[in-house]
């Protein structure tokens, strides 16, 4: 069964189409800077050299009919499309096959994630219209975490509020979250019960997982909740939002820009949201820099710790994603910070690189720690052959 996955972000759309009975990637690319000019695709076929071309994308829908004809050009069948959507809202405690329902209640609940839902629904139009005889899925990241207790997901707002605006925890990255622990159990061989899931990239979550079910993680309603991120700040103080506006006279939407695109890790190091080039001016002794890898270390060994809480206790813990598949430096502080908790790394395993699933657990370590770099995309499709067959 092949299945197209598409990914569509606020100015980018990537895609992949994925052969489920080898596993095999036929063809994968990044339509990138959407709606800007300048835009682009960068394309590969069958883990070949990847091309990059100067293309018009003014919409996302000008970017996924572009794709679709390069996909169809290579002579494959399309059996499936699956969709990564960001916010299921109160609508979709699991992936759903796509009607005209499901995709209005995908524009419905877009307020919660503007910049995604939007086009993830524009897009998911676009292939229906082309391809009709095709089944589409959504896959939405939110949807892994509806198993959380309401311990977990509920705010302390009036009731009433909470209710009438459908407002808690709904998280995000649980596409991600759930291959990480499908990874982490097999490669363990089931012996995993309490993992410690971390989501470490320019959007970084971490996720309690018991026995394969989300009890608690650290993005709330939006994902600008939790650990401090390439742009975005993490947790602060609510009422610095207020004090920002009366006393600072930002209005509401710098706000919003601000802590979303301005702050985090770019704000902290003064000179870029990508930790390898914060490492490198660390490196060179910038302190600004130096203090954004501590603080970004302290940061997420404190939230491991509430993440255990959830489960009184963890197991194992797995890094994924950029950071935390690529930074042997930034695994190191977190472990350190936790040493207190008899987490252990082997420096000479942490500083080795793969692609594969890969235990980097130090000697006498009381949790197991992995590095297991992630597939939302085989996940992705792996829901739509479980749905479409």
């Amino acid at each position: 069964m092949n299945v197209l996955v598409i990914n569509a972000g606020s100015s980018s759309l990537k895609y992949q189409l994925i052969d489920l009975t080898t596993q095999e990637v036929h063809a994968k690319g990044n339509c990138e800077r959407i709606g800007i000019e300048g835009s682009f695709i960068t394309h590969s076929e069958h883990g070949g050299e990847t091309e990059r071309t100067p293309a018009p994308f003014p919409t996302h829908r000008d970017a996924s009919e572009y794709v679709l004809d390069l996909i169809t050009g290579l002579g494959l069948s399309i059996d499936g499309i699956g969709h990564r959507v960001v916010q299921g809202g109160w609508y979709f405690p699991k992936s759903v096959v796509v009607d005209d329902e499901v995709l209005a209640k995908v524009r419905e609940v877009a307020p919660l994630a503007p910049l995604h839902n939007y086009v993830e629904a524009d897009v998911v139009d676009a292939m229906r219209a082309a391809m009709p005889e095709v089944g589409n899925v959504v896959v939405c990241d939110t949807s892994f975490h509806y198993s959380m207790p309401e311990t977990s997901w509920r705010y302390a707002l009036p009731r009433d509020v909470c209710d009438r605006l459908h407002i808690r925890k709904y998280g995000a990255h649980g596409t991600s979250h759930r291959y990480i622990w499908r990874a982490t159990n097999e490669f363990t061989h089931g012996e995993t019960h309490k993992l410690i899931s971390l989501h470490l990239g320019s959007g970084s979550s971490l996720c309690a997982i018991e026995d394969g079910k989300s009890m608690d993680t650290t993005m709330g309603l939006t994902p600008l909740d939790g650990l401090i991120m390439g742009t975005r700040t993490g947790t602060v103080d609510p009422a610095t939002v207020f004090y920002l506006e009366r006393v600072g006279g930002y209005t509401v939407d710098e706000v919003d820009t601000m802590m979303n695109k301005q702050s985090g890790l770019l704000a902290l190091s003064g000179i870029s949201s990508d930790t390898r080039d914060i490492e490198a001016g660390a490196e060179k002794g910038d302190e600004n820099c130096i203090i954004a890898l501590e603080m970004f270390g302290y940061r997420t060994a404190q939230l491991t710790l509430e993440m255990a809480q959830a489960m009184e206790g963890f197991d194992t813990m797995a890094f994924s994603a950029g950071i935390g598949e690529n930074s042997p430096l930034c695994r190191e502080k977190i472990c350190e910070r936790l040493a207190w908790q008899g987490v252990r790394i082997d420096k000479e395993k942490n500083a080795v690189r793969s692609g594969e699933v890969r235990d980097i657990t130090g000697e006498g370590s009381s949790v197991r720690v992995l590095v297991v770099p992630t597939n939302e995309e085989l996940m992705i499709a792996y829901d739509v052959q479980e749905l479409l067959g």
